[in-house]
């Protein structure tokens, strides 16, 4: 937690004056009791009503001043914390984007959600109530230990006692918290994850009759987060009890001490009033000082959360080289394989592949083969264990992984669009594209018909593409591919929602680009890889052939298994 205060540098000055006009109140608040004795002891134990008055305007005068004090502190404290917050949700959503697809499905999509909204907002509480009340309440406390022993040292003992057990019991009650609310974040991680998998998945949750199913396993999480939250606060809720009980009982002891002085003529009765009021003041500062501990200390277990995805280093160096000029292979595999992070095998094993520019490469294989895999090879979304990937005669490891996307166009097996214009999402591919440009790659891609029906580039996709349909999701993403005019095309099974017509319709606009990119299709249907110029079949991670349709009908039984399949199902 305590290295993301480095980022609240930015605001040293409001973090500095938000405690110094607190303190300023708090100064004047020491002063109201000797006020008040000063008016029992010398205007109603006189009947000198003129003083009376006149203090008792004082009294008026501290309060306001004390009043535009505290607004003050209020307004620097809330800046630099609002401030400090949003730089550290900056900082983190940026090393988030750095972050490697092996460190993406380590950490998963629901406890980063909630590191990023949650705990980010407990921090922001944490960090203003710290500026306010920290220097505050332990200043009010002694200041009023001290203003006692000004009084009478006798009776001011009595503060010392009290505040240094006082002490003991918020403190230890701290300790005691900071774990526990670390594991009703982690427990709150749980519920995050299940609502989320609930809310994405609600048509397969209805379509299989599962809404009971899982509502029951909603609430066993809820139950856990629940119990959880209730035993920390429990603990924490120790600390306002204890602490009344404890300045109750030295005011009970106040009062006793004090009377017998008075009776003795040590004390005054305004003084009395005064150690009564000060002994109030430790009490209402010590409750406020236990809230704001039970609060920085939700607020620790949160930063400390942040801080953990902040400490993990990308395992995919930013640095590296531009991809230079191609010779005459524009992607190599040379016994490449891949390990993904605490499997105990390799995913993929020593794939041994050449590709020349320009070339259409098809990818084949059953479910769960490695295609995917071999493909995110290419772009660096993952690492290879053993051999190695080169685009253009260089190994990727060596590349800065911004120029080396920047040369590929990648459709994912999942089409995913943006809230916002089909303008907007074309417009991921290059930001610059002209309209001429835009439609070219809209016809490429099969998709004129689908901006037709919409009425433009500018008519509004809702969030994940919910007003479009599958096979106008995936046009649509191969346009934004296309707009982009990568020198290496990657489609991951991008076109398994299309029919067969605009699917070798598509391939037929993509061997007449005009800039000739190196095509990589993967796909289960051996009708969208057979005229490519090399075909590498997949088995279980391993290559079990590599050639063109012909050549693997003949050598590879892997392959005709899935040709004849396909075929004799589709002539059914």
């Amino acid at each position: 937690m305590f290295k993301l205060l480095k980022y609240i540098k930015e605001y040293a000055k409001e973090t500095v004056l938000g405690p110094l006009f607190k303190l300023c109140e708090a100064l004047l608040e020491l002063f109201v009791p000797l006020v008040i004795a000063d008016i029992i002891d010398k205007g109603i134990g006189t009947g000198d009503r003129s003083y009376i008055v006149k203090m008792s305007l004082l009294l008026v005068g501290l309060g306001f001043v004390g009043l535009a004090f505290s607004i003050t502190a209020q307004y620097f404290s809330a800046k630099a914390a609002v401030g400090f917050t949003a730089r550290v949700r900056h900082v983190l959503f940026e090393h988030i984007g750095r972050l490697s697809y092996t460190e993406l499905d380590e950490l998963g999509t629901s406890t980063m959600i909630t590191r990023m909204t949650s705990d980010m907002n407990q921090v922001q509480s944490g960090v203003n109530l710290t500026l306010r009340l920290l220097l505050r309440s332990p200043f009010v406390v002694f200041g009023a230990m001290i203003m006692a022993f000004t009084i009478d040292v006798k009776t001011a003992m009595i503060f010392v006692y009290v505040t240094l057990i006082l002490l003991v019991v918020v403190f230890g009650i701290m300790l005691w918290s900071i774990p526990l609310y670390k594991k009703v974040q982690q427990k709150l991680d749980k519920v995050m994850l299940t609502t989320r998998e609930n809310l994405t998945g609600v048509r397969v949750i209805r379509a299989f009759c599962m809404e009971e199913q899982e509502t029951k396993a909603f609430e066993g999480y809820n139950k856990e987060l629940t119990a959880a939250q209730k035993f920390a606060g429990s603990v924490s809720a120790l600390m306002n009890p204890v602490t009344y009980v404890i300045i109750n009982f030295a005011i009970i002891i106040l009062i006793k001490t004090g009377a017998a002085e008075v009776n003795t003529g040590v004390l005054t009765t305004g003084a009395v009033v005064a150690l009564y009021n000060y002994m109030s003041q430790i009490l209402v500062e010590l409750i406020k000082l236990a809230n704001l501990i039970i609060n920085i200390t939700k607020s620790i277990a949160c930063g400390n959360r942040i801080q953990s995805v902040l400490e993990i280093e990308p395992s995919i160096s930013h640095k590296g080289s531009a991809v230079p000029e191609g010779g005459e292979y524009a992607v190599e595999f040379i016994n490449a394989s891949v390990r993904y992070k605490n499997a105990g095998e390799s995913a993929l094993t020593d794939v041994d592949l050449r590709v020349k520019k320009g070339e259409t490469i098809g990818i084949i294989g059953g479910t769960g083969s490695a295609k995917t895999t071999l493909v995110n090879l290419i772009p660096r979304f993952y690492d290879t264990c053993a051999g190695e990937v080169r685009v253009n005669g260089v190994n990727v490891k060596e590349l800065d992984p911004v120029s080396l996307r920047s040369i590929i166009g990648t459709v994912p097996q999942k089409a995913v669009l943006f809230k916002g214009t089909i303008r907007d999402n074309l417009r991921w591919g290059n930001e610059n594209a002209t309209e001429e440009e835009l439609m070219a790659a809209v016809e490429s891609a099969q998709a004129a018909d689908v901006i037709r029906a919409k009425g433009g580039l500018d008519c509004e996709i809702e969030q994940n593409g919910r007003n479009l349909s599958g096979g106008q999701r995936q046009r649509l993403t191969i346009a934004r591919a296309l707009v982009k005019k990568p020198e290496i095309l990657i489609l991951d099974d991008s076109a398994s929602a299309l029919d067969f017509a605009t699917d070798a319709a598509l391939r037929k606009s993509l061997r007449e680009l005009d800039f000739k990119p190196t095509v990589f299709i993967v796909s289960q249907r051996t009708s969208s890889i057979m005229h490519a110029d090399k075909i590498v079949v997949l088995d279980d991670g391993e290559v079990m052939g590599i050639g063109t349709h012909e050549e693997l009908l003949e050598g590879c039984e892997v392959y005709r298994e899935i040709y004849n399949s396909q075929f004799k199902k589709e002539a059914v």
